[in-house]
């Protein structure tokens, strides 16, 4: 799986990680997207729009087509989250230059 493009959805890319084998979903939360629950994400991204301060974590398909996200205060409590649902990936995440 490639990097991401610098923009999904019209927010800017801060970082992003590839969920490889060498992490585990924990199966903590469930996503769902218009009534089913999505299986686990191929990439995650941590994303900013232009003008906010927040951001937001969007779990994407191996084409970084955007599936869902979640709102956070800051980057840290995005990774936060990441690991929540991704035993192990905190230690993965690749800063956009």
């Amino acid at each position: 799986m490639n990097a991401p493009p610098d923009e999904l959805d019209g927010a800017k890319v801060i970082c992003f990680v590839v969920v490889t084998p060498a992490v585990k979903p924990t199966a903590a939360t469930t996503h769902r997207r218009d009534g089913q629950v999505l299986q686990p994400a191929r990439g995650l991204a941590i994303c900013q729009y232009p003008g906010d301060s927040a951001c937001y974590l969007f779990y994407c398909d191996e084409n970084w087509a955007v599936r869902t996200d979640t709102f956070h205060l800051t980057s840290e409590d995005a990774k936060s989250q990441a690991e929540f649902e991704y035993e192990g990936i905190r230690k993965y995440w690749i800063d956009m230059a």
